[in-house]
């Protein structure tokens, strides 16, 4: 089992006012998997993807990733695992705009600390799994969205993460080219990635081998009243 999330709760202070943001989450991803969690603006999507994430803590249950209890890591602990065991999607791409897709791509490396020699070969490997091998020197500005966002894939593999984390990848993408990127999901998957995905959308959860439900902090795999299932 790659993740494992018990009874999660996350509660945020507002002056004397405390508002819950998920409550007693559970959650269990096996290597391999491909799940999509779905769930409207406001429902918790966004702090259980952070909670997952390691960019922000619960405020009580037990979170387990790759057999390693989080709750226990430090600072730096938790930087590293975010750098070496998880792979981040966003919307809105986050390349740097003064770097080619290749230097956008060896930046994790950098991070990992991958010998210089090996990354250049690495990135390039990365890249051309998401069939961008002749785009490899292109800035960002010569880049259409749905290149982009392969930019984007490619740099969330290519320290060959335990989980890819995808928060609404196809957001800033019209409907064929966000297709297009589903497609390549589906065909990471299917080479072995493990995936977990975050929408609003049910037409792109529909991609994932399964999907659960979150609405009003509240996880489950059956769609509550009011949300069409999938």
């Amino acid at each position: 089992m790659i993740l494992e999330l018990k009874d999660i709760c996350k509660t945020y202070e507002q002056g004397t006012v405390r508002v819950p943001a998920l409550k007693n989450v559970n959650l269990s991803v096996d290597k391999g998997e491909y799940v999509a969690i779905m769930g409207p603006s406001g429902s918790g999507k966004s702090t259980l993807m952070n909670i997952i994430g390691c960019l922000d803590m619960p405020s009580s249950g037990t979170f387990f990733l790759d057999g390693l209890d989080m709750m226990k890591q430090n600072d730096n602990s938790l930087s590293d695992i975010r750098c070496k065991k998880i792979g981040f999607v966003f919307q809105s791409f986050q390349l740097l705009p003064g770097e080619n897709a290749l230097q956008n791509v060896m930046l994790p490396l950098s991070f990992a600390k991958v010998p210089r020699h090996l990354r250049k070969g690495i990135a390039e490997n990365a890249l051309s799994r998401v069939g961008l091998s002749d785009r490899m020197n292109f800035m960002p500005n010569q880049l259409s969205g749905g290149q982009k966002q392969r930019v984007a894939i490619a740099r969330a593999l290519v320290n060959d993460p335990e989980i890819l984390l995808a928060d609404e990848p196809t957001g800033a993408l019209d409907q064929k080219t966000g297709a297009e990127v589903m497609e390549l999901f589906k065909k990471l998957n299917e080479e072995g990635v493990t995936i977990l995905m975050i929408t609003h959308d049910r037409h792109i959860a529909a991609h994932a081998k399964r999907v659960m439900y979150i609405v009003d902090g509240e996880l489950g795999d059956t769609a509550p009243e009011g949300i069409e299932a999938v």
